[in-house]
């Protein structure tokens, strides 16, 4: 007998607005690793209508519109949490404001007002946080080290698990542009 509850929260999973938003400052190094992330989903993978991708770059507050849109949302940035560069991380519930504020940086602590203000307009997207322990987020250049521009197919395989999770479906634009999604 089918499991009508799953099949039914899969269902109006796939119907959510899912949002993966890249933050971070380009100009210092890893710290724009999110936005980079975002970016090559953008450039190589088509997705359904209903999943937008958002270049959040240093808004913080400011996203607090564009975020309370979102049922799921997806964020990808660095995160600092006394690892070594290159690890990887998945951060959701509690562990998604003690390990922001581990982070010292300005806009990290603007997105979880942004999260928490969120609350006010009754609008919290559920929200799961990717990321990679930075190796230099100081130094000014729009370059990212290669510690973690190895990461980031990673990271996007981790960002693709959530759509998984989430029932979306996706592909890419060099390869499946002339395949027929339901062939007969």
């Amino acid at each position: 007998m089918p499991n009508t509850e799953n099949s039914e929260r899969t269902e109006a999973m796939t119907n959510d607005h899912v949002m993966i938003l890249g933050v971070g400052n380009i100009l210092f190094t890893d710290e724009g690793f999110g936005v980079r992330v975002v970016e090559e989903l953008e450039r190589r993978y088509s997705f359904p209508g209903n999943v937008s991708i958002v270049d959040g770059g240093v808004l913080g507050v400011s996203l607090l519109g564009v975020m309370s849109e979102a049922d799921q949302l997806i964020v990808v940035d660095v995160i600092r949490n006394k690892g070594v560069p290159g690890d990887l991380y998945r951060l959701e519930g509690e562990a998604i404001p003690e390990r922001i504020r581990a982070k010292n940086s300005l806009h990290q602590i603007d997105f979880l007002e942004a999260l928490t203000l969120c609350q006010a307009m009754e609008k919290v997207p559920e929200a799961v946080i990717l990321g990679v322990e930075p190796e230099d987020i100081l130094t000014l250049s729009t370059e990212l080290t290669e510690t973690t521009k190895k990461r980031m197919e990673d990271v996007i395989r981790m960002v693709f698990s959530e759509l998984d999770r989430l029932g979306i479906t996706y592909c890419d634009k060099g390869k499946d542009d002339h395949v027929p999604r339901n062939p007969i």
